[in-house]
């Protein structure tokens, strides 16, 4: 049985942040993040957009067309979580309006837990064959201001809808794994702003690449020249050039700057301009790659490399079916790049100190820019949502 990715949405805030403006109020050379760690801008959620808001609003697309009639598992995969009981997927399954017969999990592991939710997703459907799930990763990727990290922030949400057959990509069996215990990065509960140790952490992003790859080479026999194109977890573009770099090295694999943008360029095109999506990034580079490249990838094999800090990292592979482009949201995803809100500084700095009241009070919240789906308040310590799409 055929399994995997039938399709792909992907959303994002529509405020964001050119990272021009950012260097010139840190007083550093533009350069720095535009060429270092090659980003761009990156998507700030306003007050009234969270996780839940942002998840929805890239599955709405699947609604709308009619495609989650047969769902009957909804996967949540974040690490941005807004209850330490509730999944969040709960509430999308109710903005949805999804039927009830559904389970509904959340999954937590750093950016690793779309990757997990895929995964099990598959698992469900090979049990349940005609059955579909939805897996929806999304994530507020959020450093303190002044800080190292500050620049690779981002938010964004993929919704992937799982199905036997699929219109996009077949996931393929076999995978490597790879799973430590250490501290690169961690968000404690009673921190908003997520702590890492950068460096350290870039070393056991591409430690686990390597040992993750070495059990997937041995079960499956292939070398990186079965593989048309790479998908790799972007905490910031220039870590997946690095990573690839340092692998074809470890296999003594020669790749020259065109080889290595043949193989990479076309993931990392969105994750340029909407900062990191932790869970969602490796996917969020995926739909990129469908959308934007202008080679025809029918037939050809994706390698997926999954990461999550602290540690477990997966890598795996797909393949393009035929007629891939038809079931494709890409003019909708480019729509929504191109017309987004760019913020001044002084903006951004108000968002970014704006906190969600904790005091169980009553409050309805401002109405900025939003998808299909707004938080609009919080009453008696329930957060409120509501559609504008009535």
């Amino acid at each position: 049985m055929n399994i995997g990715i039938d399709r792909i949405a992907f959303y994002t805030s529509h405020y964001y942040v050119d990272l021009k403006m950012l260097a010139e109020a840190r007083s550093v050379d533009v350069d720095k993040f535009y060429k270092g760690i090659g980003q761009e801008k990156m998507g700030i959620p306003p007050p009234d957009e969270d996780v839940v808001t942002l998840g929805a609003s890239a599955a709405w697309p699947l609604m709308r067309d009619g495609l989650l009639n047969d769902v009957e598992l909804v996967l949540f995969a974040t690490e941005s979580g807004i209850d330490q009981s509730k999944a969040a997927g709960v509430y999308v399954h109710g903005l949805l309006e999804m039927q009830p017969r559904c389970r509904v999990v959340e999954l937590k592991q750093a950016c690793y837990s779309g990757t997990a939710a895929l995964q099990m997703a598959i698992g469900f459907i090979a049990r349940n064959p005609g059955k579909k799930a939805l897996v929806i990763a999304s994530d507020v990727a959020r450093y303190e201001l002044g800080s190292p990290g500050e620049a690779t922030q981002g938010c964004g949400a993929v919704a992937m809808l799982i199905a036997e057959n699929p219109q996009l990509v077949v996931i393929e069996p076999e995978s490597g794994c790879y799973t430590q215990d250490v501290m690169d990065f961690w968000r404690p509960n009673y921190r908003s702003e997520a702590l890492v140790d950068g460096k350290y952490s870039t070393m056991v992003y591409i430690h686990a690449l390597l040992e993750s790859w070495a059990q997937y080479a041995d079960l499956t026999g292939r070398t990186l020249s079965d593989f048309d194109r790479f998908c790799y977890h972007i905490p910031f573009t220039k870590m997946a050039e690095k990573a690839h770099q340092k692998l074809c090295r470890k296999l003594k694999v020669e790749l020259d700057p065109e080889q290595m943008q043949h193989l990479l360029e076309d993931s990392l095109r969105y994750s340029r301009i909407t900062g990191n999506c932790y869970a969602g990034s490796m996917y969020v580079g995926l739909a990129s790659l469908l959308d934007t490249t202008t080679a025809d990838l029918s037939g050809k094999r994706i390698g997926f490399y999954s990461y999550g800090s602290g540690c477990v990292g997966e890598f795996f592979s797909g393949v393009v079916q035929p007629e891939y482009r038809n079931f494709l949201y890409a003019d909708e995803h480019q729509n929504m790049l191109d017309n987004r809100t760019e913020l001044t500084y002084q903006q951004y700095e108000d968002i970014f100190n704006y906190a969600v009241p904790t005091d169980g009070g009553e409050y309805v919240f401002p109405q900025y820019r939003t998808g299909p789906f707004r938080f609009s308040g919080i009453s008696q310590h329930k957060r409120e949502y509501e559609s504008l799409m009535e």
